[in-house]
């Protein structure tokens, strides 16, 4: 019911590809085919219509034909990974999960069933209702995970116009709006979706290479480590197309150097946030941090120099957080902008911007600053209580090579030196971890 529209589209297409998984070639005939079986075989594993469900996998034939399969049944969908193994019974029991349906390495399915029944008002109102929902967990990198309850039924509904049909890498993960995103755009157009298991940049030049990859949908901090790697030159990127980058800010100096290595692509930022969804967007230029956001379904305005979001699409609450929704149903993002006619630019969430004697500092800024040094490889900014200035800037940042913690400070005193003095880390940490979480986002607050 809830996806004909798709399977229509599969139809017409069954011989086409509809996944590259672990070097085998999907069918999207065989999505039918499966998704057939699996609704023939609901009843007999237990799962009941309209029930909340976690699906513990990863992008896989049988994850994305049983995705499908309980969408058509209503159910109440909580994606997870093995990114958030270790919280993975924190996020069941705030969902209230009554069963659980896991998806292995060798895309076989395990069913459990948890005997608890939904007490949440939000889950109860949509179970009434009839509708399937999606359940997605915030990274909590700042704090406590927000698990932000959505109606399918109207995200959905942005996917019924066809558009552009590609080979698209699923590098945003499954529990993640943007991998939802990118894997129902791609399936509504029938496009074919080139999943990996390993997203370091090596083995993402590889897959574009081997696989004719249209689209890249990633993070800024991929990218940097992709320049920093410089693996791309060691593979055909020719096939490359689109690169969109967003769930974060994009450091200006990034993007410069991303476009000078690869002019023929066309770059795009997008933005979207679990509460509401992916909206549309359009870059000024490839080379440009200024993008025009909104779309059929959306409404934006800023006020007070923040950007605030009224969407269809928009969550129906938090299950474990209070109500974020201004009285006339905007959600306030926590994003600082700048404003320029039809189009703004990102600044970065307004409680990470860092006050240095009155002047604003964006982490962001200093980030793609350090890592345009050399032996850089990644840096994160944060500020810090100072007596006298109210905040100082510091840097943690993680080198390619041993050299020494007061050599480095000498180097980005000279690389600052025509820099107002308040943007220069006034502490420097030598990182020995990554910087950046699974999902490849900076982790400013570890």
């Amino acid at each position: 019911m809830y996806v004909d529209f798709l399977l229509e589209r599969f139809n017409e297409e069954r011989d086409s590809d509809a996944l590259i998984w672990r070097d085998q070639t999907i069918s999207y005939g065989w999505i039918v085919d499966t998704f057939n079986r699996l609704n023939e075989d609901f009843d007999t594993h237990g799962i009941e219509e309209g029930s909340v469900i976690s699906l513990e996998s990863d992008f896989s034939p049988l994850s994305v034909a049983m995705l499908l399969v309980l969408m058509n049944r209503g159910c109440i969908i909580v994606p997870l990974t093995d990114s958030v193994e270790s919280k993975k019974p924190e996020f069941r029991d705030i969902a209230e999960i009554e069963t659980t349906v896991r998806i292995d390495s060798i895309d076989e399915m395990n069913v459990r069933h948890t005997g608890h029944s939904p007490g949440n008002e939000f889950l109860v109102k949509l179970k009434e209702r009839g509708h399937p929902g999606l359940v997605l967990f915030s990274s909590g990198s700042t704090g406590k995970s927000k698990a932000a309850l959505h109606d399918f039924v109207p995200m959905l509904r942005k996917f019924e116009q066809e558009r552009h049909t590609l080979r698209t890498i699923t590098f945003l993960l499954f529990d993640h709006i943007g991998g939802i995103n990118t894997l129902l755009y791609n399936l509504s157009n029938t496009g074919c979706v080139v999943t990996v298991s390993d997203r370091h940049p090596a083995a993402i030049c590889k897959a574009i290479e081997k696989y004719r990859v249209q689209l890249l949908p990633t993070s800024p901090t991929f990218l940097n480590l992709l320049l920093v790697s410089r693996a791309y030159e060691n593979h055909d990127l020719s096939s490359l197309e689109l690169v969109t980058y967003g769930t974060e800010v994009m450091p200006e100096k990034t993007l410069e150097r991303f476009h000078k290595e690869f002019p023929d692509v066309r770059l795009l930022q997008t933005y979207g946030l679990s509460e509401v969804g992916i909206l549309r967007s359009k870059s000024r230029s490839s080379d440009s941090l200024w993008v025009k956001v909104g779309g059929e379904g959306f409404e934006t305005r800023v006020v007070d120099g923040l950007l605030e979001i009224k969407a269809e699409s928009s969550m129906l609450g938090y299950l474990n957080a209070p109500d974020p929704f201004t009285d006339d149903g905007w959600f306030r993002t926590g994003d600082a902008v700048e404003v320029d006619g039809e189009y703004i630019k990102i600044l970065g969430r307004r409680s990470e911007i860092i006050n240095v004697g009155g002047e604003k500092v964006y982490p962001a800024e200093i980030e793609g600053i350090l890592q345009t040094m050399d032996d850089v490889e990644d840096a994160a900014v944060t500020g810090e209580s100072n007596a006298i200035t109210g905040q100082a800037v510091v840097a943690r940042v993680k080198l390619l090579t041993d050299e020494t913690l007061p050599s480095f400070r000498k180097r980005m005193r000279e690389h600052f030196k025509d820099l107002p003095r308040f943007k220069m880390p006034q502490k420097v940490i030598l990182a020995g971890d990554s910087l950046h979480g699974t999902r490849f986002k900076k982790m400013r607050n570890e």
